[in-house]
Formats: structure tokens, sequence, C-alpha cells
């Protein structure tokens, strides 16, 4: 599987296990979509070499940019929310394509 595919694959999880679809994305018109994208991009790089301390790389507090609330926050590892990040960037430009149309 290519990373493409992983994102593919992560972004239809968000919609299938979360319910993180279109309807749900729309009440997020102000970048919301993206911060979370950007801070999970921005956990993975800052906490890159914590990945071999497991559970604690999963500990840390979110960057100020994350736009919902402490529970919401579920870092998992770097290459993993570094997929999510990616797949979270690709629903704001969904979000973004579906309000120009």
């Amino acid at each position: 599987m290519s990373v493409i595919d992983e994102i593919a694959a992560e972004r239809q999880r968000q919609i299938d296990q979360d319910g993180w679809n279109a309807f749900h994305d729309a009440h997020h018109p102000k970048g919301e979509l993206a911060a979370a994208g950007a801070a999970y991009a921005l956990h993975a790089a800052r906490f890159h070499d914590a990945e071999n301390l497991g559970e604690h790389y999963a500990i840390k507090t979110p960057s100020p940019i994350w736009p919902w609330e402490r529970q919401w926050w579920k870092p998992k590892s770097f290459r993993r929310d570094l997929v999510r990040a990616a797949a979270l960037i690709v629903a704001e430009i969904e979000r973004l394509d579906r309000e120009a149309t």
C-alpha cells in the first residue's frame, strides 16, 4: 500500500468509524480541520525522538493550535500521526471544494 493509499484509508476510517463526514466537516468552516492536521504534524515533528518511549509519545499536551477540546487529542505514533495529519488536511481541502460548488 502506498502512502497515498494509507492517507485515503485513514480519511475513510475517519468517515466510517468516527462519523467525520461531509455534514460534520461543514460545521468547521474556520480552518479547524487544517489546524488539527497541523497540530498532529507538529506533534510528530516535535516529539519524534519520543517514539522510542512508546506510551510517553502519546501523553504530550497538544499544540496551542489544536482547535478542539483536549479530550479529542489522541496522538498514536510518529508515522501514524503524520498519516492522520495528511488525512485531516485532505478533509479540509474536500470541505473547501464542496463549499465552492
